[in-house]
C-alpha cells in the first residue's frame, strides 16, 4: 500500500501537543476569570449592603435635621429668646470655666522646643464653640516656631496650627524673633471626673 503526503500543501499537525500546551493555559485562563467574577460579585453585593447602610444613616440625618429646625424654630420665637441667650451665655462661662491652664501648659511643655519660650496666651472660643489658643512665642530665629507648629500638628492636642505673623527685633542680648501661632486646642476627655 502506498501513502501520498504532500506536506508541502496539508504540513503535519500534533492536535494533541496543541492542546497539552494550550489546553492548560485556556484552562487556568478562565479558572482566573472565574475568580474575579466571583470577587466581583462579592464588591457587588457589598457596595449595595453600604448604599444601604449609606441610605439609611442619610434618612436618620435628615430626621435629625428636621429635630433640630423645629427646635431651632421653638427657641427664636420672641417668648424664648431671652431664655436661649441667657442659656447660650452660661454655656459659655461653663466652657470658659472648664479651660485648665495647668492642662493647656503641661500639653504645650510637650510640644514647646527647647529654644523657644511662650510670650503670652489667649484662649477664646471661636464659631464652632472650639478652644482657639492664640500665643506669642519668642525664639533666637524662625526655624523655632516652625518646628513648634509642625510638633502641634503632630499632637492629639492640638488641630490647625498656624504660624499667622512674626517679627524679628534686637535687644541686648541679639536678634529675637517673635511669633504668633494659632491652634484648636483639644483637650483630653476626663475619665475620673474631674
Amino acid at each position: 500500500m502506498r501513502l501520498d503526503i504532500n506536506l508541502a500543501t496539508r504540513p503535519y499537525e500534533d492536535a494533541r501537543e496543541f492542546w497539552g500546551r494550550w489546553g492548560l493555559g485556556v484552562g487556568l485562563l478562565g479558572l482566573v476569570t472565574l475568580a474575579l467574577l466571583a470577587l466581583v460579585v462579592q464588591g457587588w453585593s457589598k457596595a449595595g449592603r453600604d448604599r444601604h447602610n449609606i441610605a439609611g444613616l442619610q434618612a436618620q440625618i435628615a430626621e435629625r435635621d428636621k429635630e433640630r429646625a423645629k427646635a431651632q424654630a421653638y427657641l427664636d420665637m420672641s417668648a424664648n429668646r431671652s431664655t436661649r441667650d441667657q442659656s447660650q451665655f452660661v454655656n459659655g462661662l461653663i466652657q470658659r470655666k472648664a479651660f485648665s491652664w495647668t492642662r493647656v501648659f503641661e500639653d504645650m511643655e510637650l510640644v514647646m522646643p527647647s529654644n523657644l519660650h511662650v510670650i503670652s496666651l489667649r484662649p477664646e472660643l471661636d464659631d464652632q464653640n472650639q478652644m482657639e489658643l492664640e500665643m506669642k512665642v519668642a525664639g533666637e530665629n524662625r526655624n523655632a516656631a516652625v518646628e513648634l507648629v509642625h510638633r502641634m500638628e503632630g499632637s492629639k492636642h492640638f488641630r490647625g496650627a498656624q504660624l499667622t505673623q512674626e517679627n524679628q527685633s534686637s535687644d541686648s542680648s541679639g536678634s529675637v524673633v517673635i511669633a504668633s501661632v494659632v491652634a484648636i486646642y483639644v483637650p483630653d476627655k476626663l475619665e475620673d471626673g474631674k
